[in-house]
């Protein structure tokens, strides 16, 4: 087995519910993949478990962006 190289997210992913800075990237079960900013991977966190093949989450790059 192999393991998979997974590319960091950068400022130029966007998310693909409101455009913002993608934080969470999703590879669904079908193929295919979706982006999402850290508010919109939370708000369909759920679902997207469901669905997913693998969820790459970045979120955690907020509070390191964010010294205050």
């Amino acid at each position: 087995m192999t393991a998979a190289v997974v590319t960091p997210l950068s400022a130029a992913d966007r998310c693909d519910r409101c455009g913002a800075q993608a934080y969470v990237r999703v590879s669904l079960a079908s193929g295919g993949e979706l982006l999402f900013c850290g508010h919109h991977g939370r708000e369909h966190s759920e679902k997207l478990r469901e669905v997913a093949s693998d969820i790459h989450d970045e979120t955690n790059r907020l509070a390191a962006d964010n010294p205050n």
